[in-house]
């Protein structure tokens, strides 16, 4: 530290006689030695006294010493007293504003004085640099744009340093094909400038081609540094390929580079993402000085990887080794114990912080202490921490709602959320997307159209909160206003496109759904295992095989023939575009076969009437040591109950508490429905009234069909009484017993029904049937006469009894089984479970 009285002794006596600006270099070495702002303060009052404060160079060194020691009011006064402040004294302020991430003052005082035409603005290409890194902070791409238009016209496009500017802005604002024409228009390619181009993929989640922008580096002849290689070191973590991680470790090791911390820390990061625990855990071994950031990337590591265990345990290793942890240290250490539920633990973390006097307040921090204690449901310490927050800190609340959205609690989201609001609290993209998230789940659609006039009124309408919009609107039935949103989006990436595809398949609009992946791939986009799901979804639920195959040919040519996702949704396709073989094959090729898979291949035999195949395959799996689930159950049921094989169905059933599962609503619903079609009316009814559970719309309804069938009319007055006092909008069940009393001559009581259906507002859904010939899909619906044919249909079907016998078809039996009715007419919407659209008693048989 500099003595107060030097600068009043030896060498400010020394330099009092001349008073000229010639012997203002003499005053450089006094700014060094200034440590502390009472020190430059006295040197700057020896520059006024002696006449030198205007000199550019003073003004300028004075500027810079200020803001370096934290007095950047200072430094402005000193900018705006010089009477004649030059573009070098410009470039400093912009750059002292830089520093303390004031973005909007650096543009603001550049467009200040450009607008004034300035010269301060004209030749001084260094503040450029400055000025497209406040445009980036600020994320203005706008501003961007004019100031690099304005570079261009001053001459300083061919400049190095701003041409890599330039490639960090475009690359910091997400505009990868700008910052690719900056790049290719440069003159002189520098290790710095590939380095930048290098960043600017993989920081955009484009890593693959940031990769290829390092193979074309390394073909030019320059040779990666350390900051490089921290680039593709992240990119090998998010591309998971192991072997280019172990290329990256061997360049790092070769090159004599390992004592670079920065690159030591990426290194285990990178092995983490990879899933290779155990190099990470090899490259922490082998650094002899372990700082705080690499034991806390070691802790980081061990979580992405589920080894919670391992985590707490170097956390305590750490500080055995006396190394002090940081805020991000304590975040690791209790996202670690909300993952495991350590309750325990994590509020030892909690007074490990408070005893380290670690700010509570901290704005990273709270979020993590707020995720840890909603993880182990203590509700009441959450509350606590958001009010010690206040109002201050967003990121606290948003957790929160994310936390309810997460587990189903959607009251509670949306609740929390309008408190928010209330407390004049700004929500950002993310907790709007989580409160959208959970009125989805709700069905809350009113709730989620006032979210999404906040967001038009607040102009929050980013690419994030935007997918969750389309989400919540097709979820809720409103495909339209989804694609409204989709079809505004300027810039659709792949997860917009799957959003609105997953949409329109959901919703039964097949066709539309279709075209959207039709169009992603003739238009070469990036298709990945989301978009082929819901394409395969799609096409299963429309019938259409040969797409469905297309589809197929196109997952097998990308390579991902083997997810075992896409696989499981292949076979139930197939199966339900009544292509069994090939269902059966893609399951056999399958290396590895999750309960998923078995229920599906299970539904696909018993959609198709082969309850043998089904029975002999749910014994195959419990052989394998594959535990089933309640799924599993119902398919088999299924199975049972579309052959009729009640006994097996029974014995299925009553097996379900051996597995350790309890029945619900829907396996009773299927037990009923096979008795009651069996003629075992009285057995559907017992198991109904000894039911330990809320009997639901879909049990009543199983039972009223098998009464329908084998004309129990006797107990029609008790069902359509407890259907009553179950509050359902199902049209199909109040259809079905309009019908009954319509068969049975009592057109009073099925006048009241249908009188009930209006005063409910509920309109009957019509049923219809698809058939795919010559690779195009026909539909038919109840009372259609759209297809030229249509009198050659219905009058095949007034002779379909005797063809289907000579064709040596059961009739009879079948009849006797789902109603003789039913072969001549459109009765809709009162089946219990999904059933194929494709079955061979409907209009698409004869056409």
């Amino acid at each position: 530290m500099l003595p107060a009285h030097f600068l009043q002794s030896h060498m400010f006596n020394h330099l009092q006689p001349k008073h000229t600006e010639k012997e203002m270099p003499l005053y450089m070495p006094l700014f060094r030695s200034c440590s502390t702002i009472r020190t430059l303060t006295q040197l700057h009052a020896h520059l006024v006294v002696n006449g030198l404060h205007n000199d550019p160079l003073a003004s300028t060194k004075l500027l810079d010493s200020y803001a370096q020691m934290g007095s950047l009011h200072s430094s402005r006064l000193v900018f705006y007293a010089h009477p004649f402040p030059d573009s070098f004294m410009l470039g400093v302020l912009i750059k002292c504003y830089l520093w303390n991430h004031l973005f909007h003052q650096v543009l603001s005082l550049y467009h200040h004085y450009f607008q004034m035409g300035s010269h301060l603005t004209k030749n001084c290409s260094f503040i450029y640099p400055s000025v497209l890194r406040a445009t980036s902070g600020v994320g203005d791409l706008v501003m961007g744009r004019k100031v690099h238009g304005r570079i261009v016209k001053s001459g300083f496009s061919s400049d190095h340093i701003i041409g890599t500017s330039l490639l960090g802005m475009y690359g910091g604002l997400c505009c990868l094909d700008d910052a690719r024409k900056v790049f290719d228009g440069m003159c002189e390619r520098d290790l710095v400038s590939w380095s930048s181009v290098v960043s600017c993929y993989v920081e955009n989640g484009r890593p693959s081609e940031g990769l290829e922008m390092l193979g074309w580096m390394v073909s030019e002849g320059i040779r990666p540094d350390s900051v490089t290689l921290l680039s593709v070191a992240e990119a090998s973590a998010k591309v998971g390929s192991l072997s280019l991680a172990k290329s990256v470790h061997g360049y790092v090791i070769r090159n004599g580079m390992v004592g670079d911390l920065s690159l030591r820390n990426s290194l285990i990061v990178m092995y983490s993402q990879c899933g290779d625990v155990c190099r990470a855990e090899g490259v922490f071994e082998s650094l002899a000085d372990r700082s705080t950031a690499c034991w806390t990337s070691m802790i980081s590591s061990y979580n992405q990887n589920g080894c919670f265990d391992e985590a707490i345990d170097a956390f305590v290793q750490m500080q055995e080794s006396e190394v002090e942890p940081n805020a991000v240290t304590m975040i690791s250490v209790l996202y670690c114990c909300a993952r495991v539920g350590w309750l325990r633990e994590g509020k030892s973390v909690h007074c490990f912080i408070l005893r380290k006097e670690m700010d509570a307040t901290d704005i990273d921090l709270v979020p993590a202490l707020i995720d840890f204690y909603a993880a182990c449901w203590k509700i009441s310490s959450c509350e606590k921490l958001l009010h010690l927050m206040g109002n201050s800190n967003v990121v606290s609340w948003n957790t929160l709602v994310s936390f309810y959205a997460r587990e189903s609690l959607n009251e509670e989201a949306m609740t929390l959320f309008a408190r928010m609001l209330a407390k004049g609290i700004m929500p950002d993209s993310y907790s709007l997307a989580s409160t959208i998230s959970a009125s989805a789940n709700a069905g809350s659609i009113q709730f989620g159209q006032k979210i999404h006039g906040h967001v038009m009124k607040r102009g929050f309408m980013d690419e994030f909160v935007q997918n969750s919009l389309m989400d919540m609107y097709s979820k809720c039935g409103f495909v339209d206003l989804a694609y409204t949103i989709f079809d505004k989006m300027m810039h659709k990436s792949i997860v917009a496109w799957n959003c609105m595809i997953c949409g329109f398949s959901q919703n039964g609009i097949s066709v539309e759904a279709l075209k959207l992946f039709d169009e992603m791939y003739f238009n070469c986009l990036d298709i990945n295992e989301v978009t082929f799901l819901s394409a395969i979804q799609a096409c299963s639920n429309s019938g259409y095989l040969e797409k469905g195959k297309w589809v197929h040919h196109k997952i097998i040519v990308s390579g991902m023939q083997k997810d075992p996702y896409i696989d499981t949704a292949l076979v139930d396709m197939y199966a339900k575009c009544g292509d069994l073989k090939t269902a059966q094959g893609v399951f056999d090729s399958m290396p590895e076969k999750s309960i998923v898979s078995w229920s599906v291949m299970i539904a696909a035999y018993g959609i198709h009437g082969q309850i043998i195949a089904a029975t002999t395959l749910f014994t195959k799996m419990v052989e394998s040591d594959i535990k089933p689930n309640e799924v599993t159950f119902m398919n088999i049921l299924s199975a049972c109950r579309h052959a009729g094989s009640v006994e097996e169905g029974k014995l299925y059933f009553n097996s379900m508490r051996d597995y350790g599962i309890v029945p619900n609503a829907e396996h009773f619903a299927s037990i009923v429905d096979l008795l009651s079609r069996a003629g075992d009316i009285n057995g559907a009814y017992e198991i109904i009234k000894s039911t330990y559970m809320p009997v639901d719309a879909s049990i009543w309804g199983a039972l009223l069909n098998g009464c329908r069938i084998h004309g129990r009319i006797d107990l029609i007055k008790n069902i359509e009484k407890e259907l009553g006092e179950i509050s359902t909008d199902d049209t199909g069940y109040y259809t079905l017993l309009s019908n009954i009393y319509t068969e049975g001559g009592n057109w009073y009581e099925s006048r009241k029904v249908r009188s009930r259906m209006e005063g409910m507002g509920l309109k009957k859904v019509p049923g219809y049937s698809t058939i795919e010939i010559g690779r195009k899909i026909y539909r038919f619906g109840s009372g259609d006469t759209s297809e030229w044919q249509m009198n050659e249909i219905y009058k095949f079907l007034e002779n379909f009894h005797s063809i289907a016998q000579e064709q040596g078809c059961d009739v009879e039996c079948y009849g006797a089984m789902y109603g003789t009715s039913m072969f001549f007419e459109d009765y809709s919407c009162y089946n219990l479970q999904t059933e194929t659209n494709h079955c061979i008693w409907n209009k698409s048989v004869p056409f």
